[in-house]
């Protein structure tokens, strides 16, 4: 092969592309050490200083790397050392910043694997001491990993007995016994295709010593390694003989061994369910993937920023996962820069086979290729659930000694095929093989590329929004989150602390059915769900505000306070009549729908929910039940009075009765800033939530019109202050004001202007008791309506609550 370059050109390509390398690693570097000051938003912390070792270990390998392949192999490829090295440095500094202990120690494995590729740099570029001792290389590698069935041990404490080693120093044979594969197929085949070309002859002598590796690979319950053996065996053959059939073959073997997997083996079992459906069991056989799933949205396309995602919360991050705790800091960008970067290394690997001098280089340097990027897409595809995961390493960027010096073992190998400027390359009888093989590579990455897409800006705001995503927890640490205050502005919900301290508090526990909670173990509920953008400061921010928060620090502005419609002094109130009984009390502006009141008995206290929440979640009185926007009720005769405005003197038909309700808005939710009930449909049993009685029972104070409902009035933002929250929805005129006059008269407390209505309704074993109640249309003051809602039978409290608590909210 002729010269393409003059020449010091690969080597001054080299160069430049290491020094750029060093300074992406230099820059990242940077911003790990400075991260923990702009996560905490002050100087006055602790830095990260861990990974400069990391990073001055790469430098040094990389330097005098270059300075050998410069001296032994001046025309090799340029590309590959400086994409390998960067990739190496990129995963280290990604261990050191999940991990610094075990970034220390891959650390210690790049020094000895740089040291093991220096040193090969003098071996002689046409390697036929690999292909002359095949046989010795394999056998050596088949004894090796024997000797972990009988010392073998599981460094995490695990079930797989893969490693040899003690004293903190582990060693995985399976991993060189991927590279020693590659090298007795390809000498095996190299000597043999000249002789004999039907596959049968090939495959058998070759179909038993693959047989006994995938029997130890098994054994070990190493069925990720085994799968890959199966992909790099049927990639080589492939290549080697051009029989498309092959394909085919392997393709069927290898569903029929899934399909046998499945049924026989648990951990394929567990592992092909949670890539089916992650989502029945998240906490449990699925949680690696939902969180690795969590952690690419949280990600989205920028990233949260090197040192400010929350990798850690996904499960072996510095192994398994490393592909997921990059993409939450460095984005859809930085996946896909990862993947330009193995695509690019595959091209060239390509390239180095196709000019190889002979078939055993050619077939070599096509199975290196393979296993780096096979491997690499295998454990990416499973990452973000385009494949099931197979728990093997992303070669050069995951932790692991075994898979840092392999990876290496194969870029030198690589390199010293690449160095053969003078040689012909090797006739090419069948390019097709080549081709279809780097079509599905280049494929592979593409659909990793869509699928990291989809997860991470398609799916990922859904997704965020789960209750089991901690990340908004950890960043309610960081970030003030915004207070919930009454109409006076007087707090309900606030954060308090420092930085990295936060804390949410609750100043009125007994609101908690209503304000809901927010909290890392448990989620969310009530307005603290449902306000949760605004108070987190996602929603009415400036979008530049929210824009530059995310790209430096990682996180949203500071949350902004939401001013309810909700008045503390009568909402004491309303607590204190309803007292130790169970029920509801709602009371609105009959004309504009402010809530005024809520209160629903039993409630709980937010500030002791992780103490409580086992007993809470089991209590048979339901207090985490929002029985005032959530419970749902038979009415009973408590629709009296509607019927009445109606027009019905007695009970009408079904038919006229559900087009009443439909006007009074029983089939459908309430529309305001608040989870609700869910609602019935016409020609069923009917059920309501005091909620829904209550915007009815306005109809017959606000001159026969339902009023739209309103909780969250108002939000505080940094450029217009307070901002008014429009209702969701319009009043409706539901009955003729002198209908809802007269009717409101009919029921008027004697001696006082307001109406009120008593009912019980039996559904045995079960009581409940409603009372409805409102000032009179001609009423001078702020119209009210209320309604009380007991799970017993007792009118008479009922009744008084209600009319008590209109006398209170009346008084000026």
């Amino acid at each position: 092969m002729k010269r393409f370059l003059a020449p010091g050109t690969q080597v001054q390509i080299q160069s430049r592309l290491l020094s750029l390398a060093g300074v992406f690693l230099f820059l990242y570097s940077v911003i790990l050490t400075l991260a923990p000051a702009v996560r905490e938003r002050t100087w006055l912390v602790a830095y990260n200083w861990n990974q400069w070792l990391g990073f001055a270990a790469w430098v040094i390998i990389c330097t005098l790397a270059h300075n050998q392949t410069r001296r032994r192999l001046p025309d090799s490829d340029p590309y590959i050392l400086p994409i390998a090295g960067l990739l190496t440095g990129w995963g280290i500094l990604t261990i050191y910043r999940l991990n610094p202990t075990f970034g220390m120690r891959q650390t210690a494995w790049l020094m000895f694997a740089g040291a093991i590729f220096i040193i090969g740099l003098r071996l002689s570029p046409n390697l036929s001491f690999l292909r002359r001792y095949k046989y010795v290389w394999l056998t050596s590698g088949l004894l090796i990993t024997a000797l972990t069935l009988i010392f073998g041990v599981a460094p995490g404490g695990g079930n797989e007995r893969a490693w040899l080693g003690c004293c903190g120093i582990y060693f995985q044979p399976s991993e060189p016994l991927k590279l020693l594969l590659i090298i007795f197929l390809a000498a095996y085949l190299a000597d043999r295709l000249p002789l004999s070309l039907r596959p049968l002859a090939l495959l058998a002598p070759t179909a038993v010593v693959m047989g006994i590796a995938l029997l130890l690979l098994v054994i070990q319950r190493d069925l990720g390694t085994a799968s890959i053996f199966i992909f790099l065996f049927t990639i080589i053959f492939f290549v080697a003989s051009g029989k498309k059939r092959i394909l085919f073959i392997s393709l069927v073997g290898l569903l029929v061994a899934g399909l046998v997997g499945y049924f026989f083996f648990d951990l394929i079992r567990l592992r092909v369910d949670a890539w089916l459906n992650p989502w029945l069991d998240p906490s449990g056989r699925s949680f690696q993937i939902v969180q690795s799933l969590m952690a690419v949205a949280n990600g989205g396309t920028s990233g949260r920023g090197p040192g400010l995602g929350s990798p850690g919360l996904v499960p072996v991050a510095i192994s398994d996962f490393v592909f997921s705790a990059i993409a939450e800091e460095t984005g859809l960008v930085g996946t896909l820069g990862l993947l330009t970067l193995i695509g690019f290394f595959a091209s060239r690997g390509m390239r180095i086979a196709l000019r190889a001098p002979d078939t055993f280089r050619r077939t070599l340097a096509v199975g290196l290729t393979t296993y780096i990027s096979a491997q690499s897409i295998l454990i990416m595809g499973g990452n973000i659930r385009l494949l099931p995961l197979t728990g093997v390493t992303l070669p050069f960027v995951s932790y692991g000694g075994s898979s840092l010096l392999t990876s290496f073992l194969a870029l030198l190998i690589l390199l010293l095929i690449s160095s053969q400027p003078d040689e012909e390359p090797a006739p090419l009888p069948k390019p097709q093989p080549y081709l279809i093989l780097a079509g599905l590579i280049g494929l592979g990455l593409l659909s990793l590329a869509a699928t990291n897409a989809w997860w991470a800006v398609w799916r990922g705001p859904s997704i965020l929004e789960r209750t089991d995503n901690s990340r908004r927890s950890i960043a309610d640490r960081y970030v003030k989150r915004g207070s919930l205050l009454d109409s006076h502005e007087d707090p309900i919900n606030i954060t308090q602390g420092n930085p990295g301290e936060y804390s949410r508090t609750y100043v009125y526990p007994e609101l908690a059915a209503v304000t809901g909670y927010t909290n890392p173990n448990y989620g969310q509920s009530g307005l603290e769900a449902s306000l949760d953008l605004y108070l987190r400061g996602l929603q009415g921010n400036p979008a530049s505000s929210i824009w530059w928060d995310h790209l430096v620090y990682g996180q949203p502005p500071p949350g902004l306070n939401v001013r309810l419609s909700l008045d503390l002094e009568i909402q004491q109130k309303a607590d204190e009549l309803l007292g130790n009984r169970t029920g509801a009390i709602v009371l609105i502006n009959a004309s504009s729908g402010e809530i005024l009141a809520m209160a629903s008995h039993p409630t709980f206290d937010p500030n002791s929910l992780d103490a409580q929440a086992t007993m809470l979640f089991k209590d048979p009185t339901s207090p985490l039940l929002d029985r005032a926007a959530q419970g749902v009720y038979p009415p009973g005769n408590a629709l009296d009075p509607f019927f009445q405005a109606a027009g019905y003197p007695t009970w009408p038909s079904q038919s006229e009765a559900d087009r009443i309700y439909t006007d009074l808005g029983f089939f459908a939710a309430p529309e305001l800033r608040l989870p609700v009930a869910g609602v019935s449909k016409p020609g069923s049993a009917l059920g309501i939530s005091p909620l829904q009685m209550v915007l009815a029972a306005a109809t017959l104070s606000n001159h026969g019109v339902r009023p739209a409902p309103r909780l969250a009035m108002a939000v505080d933002t940094p450029t217009q202050s307070w901002i008014i929250l429009p209702a969701l929805t319009d009043p409706v005129t539901t009955f003729t004001a002198s209908n809802a006059a007269n009717t409101a008269q009919a029921l008027m407390v004697k001696g006082q202007p307001i109406w009120q209505w008593n009912s019980m309704v039996i559904q045995n074993p079960l009581k409940f008791t409603w009372s409805l109640g409102g000032t009179l249309p001609d009423y001078q003051g702020v119209p009210l309506a209320v309604v009380v809602l007991l799970e017993e039978n007792d009118e008479y409290s009922a009744g008084l609550i209600g009319r008590t608590l209109l006398e209170i909210a009346a008084s000026p």
